[in-house]
């Protein structure tokens, strides 16, 4: 941080103050466009503390998702905060931006003594002030965005629990409505459940000096401020997501809300992958509705293109189940094993932990766990708006062979064709085989033995992919229109894959051919109706230009490789 002579806070103008000082010295300021602009006394050098105390006054406004509320349970007044995404300024002076995290907070509250205080961190006291009132102090000791701070009063009965995880034993408070009590009694153990779930799948839970709990307010979702998730209902996917949240979100904080997916996203995929885990049957009925959900609408990006709607950050179908689907296919195209690593290592980054992330920084620890570029996936998912619909044409190839062709349309002219690799299953009775083709351009050509002769084939059965309005049609291969050679990938950079097709007669001879001229190798390959696939070992050559000759009597074919 610079020398500091001018210090500005935001603070909505809905709200006045009265004073600022710098111990007894009053400092001149001024407040205007919801920001307080604090001369002070003298230059605050870099590394040096100083303090400022501002009194203010005046009844919160209620903005965004209710950034101070007042309700009442069963005739009780209950007052809360929830200040995502601006709501801060609009209860207290802030710094209300995603770029700088207090290292604490020391919440004070004075409130009638018929109710209980809940905020961040660790209750450090309830005192008896006067006959009718308590001064409840909480302090938290971990960097926290300033969203997240927050504090809710009414008459509230607390339970304690306990989880035990990797790194000891977890208090786990809830602050619940009297006449909740029994319910959340009945509940709890499922948040424990939980809790030894997430912290073995992410890593020890962020903030295992402290503690978690939740708070009971009259709201229909959740709200996951740090160590103390705000809920409306213990229902088992709202709390499971609000608890991811504490890694995705207040561990590692987006660094501005155009990301809100590396919050939402991943605790919306995580909250589905305990489901689906405990709950196997509900796996593909919760795909395809979430799919349904995202297709109802052929664009929207899952990156935030106007940061100043409150709407579209918190979209439900393109930053919370868009963004989950994002997940769903980087677990697959990454394997399970370098996924979990990746993102374990982007949740413990130094430079991130405790602090906040852009999607690029996530991208850079995906790619170093797998070894693979994801610059084509983020640019087609993430900026890019809409998604797929497949058209699988199939026919049997030999006996236990098939042949394809997989076209693709897309819902957005933002996105003309989207580079993936697809699962195609084919079935025969209760004999199954599900093959991964690399998806390089609509109308691709693929061959592929699998053991038996199919009657039937599927497009990415399990629901791995997003996508819609995909068709699968068995059809009859005719040798017509030109020979045609299909190599992929090309650039080679792992196996090979040679595709004829329309070829006359009952076998083409192909050979390989160095940039010398040199034959490195020359087989000849049998055709089935015109077509034949062959898959040549290329992984003992250099890195280089190589050419490719297709041959028979009635054509001959060259083409270029790039190794």
């Amino acid at each position: 941080m610079d020398n500091l002579s001018l210090l500005v806070l935001d603070l909505s103008e809905a709200l006045t103050v009265d004073s600022v000082k710098n111990g007894n010295i009053q400092l001149a300021f001024t407040h205007t466009r919801d920001a307080v602009e604090i001369s002070m006394n003298r230059t605050v050098m870099a590394g040096e503390r100083d303090s400022v105390h501002i009194y203010y006054r005046g009844v919160p406004p209620n903005n965004g998702f209710g950034s101070f509320a007042q309700r009442f349970h069963s005739g009780v007044p209950v007052m809360w905060s929830l200040s995502e995404p601006y709501g801060s300024m609009d209860w207290w002076p802030c710094k209300n931006g995603l770029n700088d995290k207090a290292d604490s907070i020391r919440v004070s509250i004075l409130h009638p003594s018929q109710y209980r205080a809940a905020s961040n961190g660790m209750l450090q006291f309830e005192t008896p002030v006067g006959t009718d009132q308590t001064l409840t102090q909480w302090k938290h000791r971990y960097p926290i965005a300033t969203y997240l701070v927050c504090f809710a009063i009414t008459n509230y009965t607390v339970l304690q629990h306990s989880a035990t995880l990797t790194n000891g034993v977890l208090p786990m408070y809830s602050y619940c409505y009297p006449e909740h009590v029994n319910f959340f009694i009945a509940e709890i153990q499922e948040v424990l459940d939980q809790l030894v779930y997430y912290d073995r799948w992410f890593g020890p839970y962020p903030f295992m000096n402290e503690r978690y709990g939740h708070v009971q307010f009259s709201w229909s979702g959740g709200m996951e401020h740090q160590t103390m998730s705000f809920i409306g209902t213990l229902d088992e996917t709202l709390v499971a997501h609000e608890l991811v949240h504490q890694w995705f979100g207040n561990k590692v904080t987006c660094g501005s809300w155009e990301d809100i997916w590396l919050n939402e996203g991943f605790a919306t995929h995580f909250s589905i992958y305990w489901m689906e885990e405990k709950y196997p049957l509900t796996r593909l009925p919760t795909r395809r509705a979430l799919i349904d959900n995202i297709t109802m609408e052929p664009g929207g990006s899952v990156k935030v293109d106007d940061t100043t709607s409150v709407s579209r950050i918190f979209s439900a179908r393109l930053s919370y189940y868009k963004g989950a689907y994002l997940v769903y296919m980087l677990r697959f195209m990454l394997g399970e094993e370098a996924f979990f690593t990746g993102l374990r290592n982007y949740l413990n980054d130094p430079a991130l932990a405790y602090g906040f992330a852009r999607t690029p920084q996530l991208v850079q620890h995906l790619e170093r766990a797998s070894g693979k570029n994801l610059t084509t996936f983020f640019r087609q998912w993430f900026e890019g708006e809409g998604y797929p619909t497949y058209r699988l044409q199939w026919s049997k190839y030999g006996l236990t062979g098939a042949r394809f062709q997989l076209h693709q349309t897309t819902s957005h002219p933002s996105v003309s064709f989207y580079e993936m690799p697809v699962p195609i299953q084919f079935v025969s009775g209760n004999l199954r085989k599900t093959v991964v083709v690399d998806h390089r351009f609509s109308g691709q050509t693929f061959i592929e033995q699998i053991g038996f002769t199919p009657d039937s084939a599927f497009i990415d059965p399990e629901l791995w992919l997003l996508s819609d309005d995909n068709v699968v049609e068995e059809v009859t291969y005719i040798v017509s229109g030109p020979p045609t050679v299909q190599v992929y990938p090309n650039p080679v950079t792992g196996p090979v894959q040679v595709v004829l097709q329309n070829f006359q007669g009952n076998q083409v001879r192909v050979s390989l051919f160095n940039n010398l001229g040199q034959r490195l190798m020359q087989r000849s390959v049998s055709l089935l109706n015109g077509a034949a696939f062959w898959q040549p070992n290329l992984n003992d050559l250099p890195g280089g230009v190589y050419y490719l000759e297709v041959f028979n009597a009635s054509e001959r074919q060259v083409h270029k490789i790039i190794k």
